[in-house]
């Protein structure tokens, strides 16, 4: 990546765990987006699953030179969508400015949690 982000963005390993059974912790996904450039950024988010149309064009707003953590547990983070839990499912991010993303996962399903992040793939 020579510049700085990209306008469009894939995550094809995304799954809602289970909330578990902790009391302090809940099971989540989150997008990250770094948004370092002096224009909000208009995200179209698309959902795709293995057994039923995508569900596309769900838009998130990252103001300008800002950072902004979309809880894919929170519908009120995706205009009120609310994503199944343990459901394998894949994300392109589609945006007009360009931006940087990063993906977690935090599973609490076992004692042991897991954290997983990574940075999606980008096209260019």
């Amino acid at each position: 990546m020579g510049k700085e982000g990209a306008k469009v963005w894939f995550i094809p390993d995304a799954y809602l765990p289970s909330s578990g059974k902790g009391e302090k912790y809940e099971g989540h996904e989150a997008i990250c987006v770094l948004n370092t450039t002096s224009k909000n950024a208009a995200l179209q988010l698309s959902f795709y699953f293995s057994d039923h149309d995508p569900w596309e064009n769900i838009v998130v707003v990252v103001p300008a030179k800002r950072s902004k953590h979309i809880r894919l547990d929170h519908p009120e983070d995706l205009g009120g969508t609310v994503i199944p839990r343990d459901v394998p499912y894949g994300i392109k991010i589609e945006s007009d400015t360009n931006v940087s993303v990063q993906y977690s996962r935090l599973d609490v399903a076992q004692p042991n949690f897991t954290l997983m992040t990574t940075i999606p793939y980008y096209e260019e």
